[in-house]
């Protein structure tokens, strides 16, 4: 065992330590995020137009801070911070603008700030401390660790610098784990994502990996390409020591089949769950499912149970009031100034002692055309319980309603996959995953039984049509992600109209 090593140890104890002090004091703990919150931007402008200084209770915080998305936090203050204005959300200026895709407002510009750097480093620390701890393995922290990740390079917005999140965290990586930090930096500076790609794995084939983290199906582009200039060789081959990999901003279920087959073995794996809004929780158990919710760093979370949320008035609950195995849209109250802020998430608690969450979805990534609000939990499930029975690979897929069959008849739910491996008989799979969706949906189910809606109709689409889908809207690699369910069609047609399905 090597210095670091050895050390790492009992530094995971230490550190592990302190976690359950506070897993087990969690509900005061956040009621002290909320006050510290609070006092902390009681001056600015926000703190003045929402009277933060009246502020004594959390009845007292749901009434003068509504719920607000991007698009409404925008106007007028995230506008005054990216015009360089001061002491509008939080104290100060932001260190950095985290700039991501948004919707209807184009690109968003999300404020970190000196005092929500840190946790974006502490938690994915304290992750793979939990799993040092738990495990025992330390192996992973003498050999090389890739992180596949945005570029560093920062813009400038009215003198602050602005990025991907990914690209940020560059900066703050600390200096003991830098000399075994890949790539080299000059190599995250390349913009395109292919080519960014290609350079990784000349400049890893040779290395020792032991630790590889990223978003599984960007991950799966480095795998593919390694194992083409291996003449097929397995990742587990290439790189004989790579024990661990992390990732976060999906699911990783309908992935794991195709990394695992790709890897040639089942390696242990943390799930980290960052957003530019704050890192919000992460795996502290191989044994004990579910993400710990971060209820120390800087955030205060409410949670607004989702068939309340398009009410006028919904309920708002802290972690004191929720229940379990109910789906919450997820709200944040940071100390970067975001007030109220709907992230767009969908959670559901599995424990409450410690308080423990698994993702279910987007509030906004559903189907809902004729009322049966199926959300992304429920496709997965059916799609890949059906895919585990018939020992299918499923590389990617997304859903949308077909409203106005051109075909005539009822309509249904299109589904667009791209197989590793199709089924043998596709009409036996289309009705299991119909099936498991009926069981998991109840109302889909009462749809098709009462004639409403036909069964669920599945298109096979060709190799690396998503690849070729992301590339054509610029959103190939680093953070993006194809929505699973739209209620819509706008993916469906582009998959149509660009001639992908077999």
């Amino acid at each position: 065992m090597g210095l670091k090593a050895f050390i790492s140890k009992y530094y995971a104890a230490w550190q592990v330590k302190k976690l359950a002090s506070w897993e087990k004091n969690a509900i005061q703990i956040q009621e002290g995020v909320r006050a510290d919150l609070i006092e902390k931007a009681k001056d600015t402008l926000f703190g003045k137009n929402h009277s933060f200084s009246s502020i004594k209770t959390y009845d007292d915080f749901k009434k003068q801070i509504p719920i607000r998305d991007y698009e409404e936090l925008r106007e007028p203050y995230i506008n005054e911070l990216t015009k360089g204005k001061e002491n509008i959300l939080w104290p100060g200026k932001p260190m950095y603008f985290s700039k991501t895709s948004g919707t209807t407002s184009g690109v968003k510009y999300i404020p970190i700030s000196k005092e929500s750097m840190p946790a974006h480093i502490d938690a994915a620390k304290m992750a793979l401390l939990c799993y040092i701890h738990e495990t025992g393995k330390t192996d992973f922290v003498n050999g090389k660790m890739i992180f596949l990740q945005g570029s560093p390079v920062m813009d400038d917005k009215a003198g602050i610098p602005t990025g991907r999140l990914s690209g940020i965290v560059v900066h703050h990586v600390p200096s003991y784990l830098q000399k075994n930090r890949l790539p080299s930096y000059e190599t995250n500076c390349i913009d395109d994502w292919e080519e960014k790609v290609d350079a990784i794995v000349e400049e890893t084939f040779h290395q020792n990996m032991t630790l590889i983290s990223g978003i599984p199906p960007w991950v799966q582009m480095y795998f593919d390409k390694l194992s083409e200039k291996a003449n097929g060789k397995k990742i587990k081959d290439i790189f004989k020591n790579f024990k661990l990999f992390v990732y976060g901003g999906v699911n990783f279920e309908p992935y794991r089949a195709k990394i695992e087959q790709s890897i040639g073995e089942k390696i242990d794996t943390i799930e980290t769950y960052p957003a530019s809004e704050g890192f919000i929780a992460f795996q502290n158990s191989q044994t004990i499912p579910g993400l710990l919710l971060n209820i120390d760093a800087g955030i205060f979370f409410e949670f607004i149970p989702v068939d309340e949320y398009f009410n006028e008035k919904p309920s708002r609950l802290s972690i004191a009031e929720v229940e379990l195995e109910k789906n919450y849209a997820i709200i944040l109250n940071t100390n970067a100034g975001l007030w109220g802020y709907s992230i767009g998430d969908t959670v559901k608690f599995i424990s409450k002692d410690p308080y423990k969450i698994v993702v279910t979805g987007r509030i906004k990534h559903y189907i809902s055309a004729f009322g049966e609000h199926v959300i992304a939990e429920e496709v997965e499930y059916a799609l890949m319980t059906a895919a585990k029975e018939e020992n299918l690979e499923i590389i990617e897929f997304t859903v949308a309603p077909q409203v106005t069959p051109p075909e005539g008849g009822l309509p249904y739910h299109e589904w667009f996959v791209e197989f590793e491996s199709e089924p043998q008989n596709m009409e036996s799979f289309r009705q299991k995953v119909d099936n498991y969706l009926q069981q998991k949906n109840i109302y889909y189910l009462d749809l098709i039984e009462g004639n409403i809606l036909r069964p669920l109709e599945i298109r096979t689409l060709k190799k690396n049509s998503f690849i070729d889908f992301m590339r054509s809207q610029g959103k190939l690699g680093g953070q993006n992600k194809v929505p699973r369910l739209a209620n819509d069609r706008k993916i469906a047609d582009e998959f149509l109209k660009g001639g992908m399905i077999k």
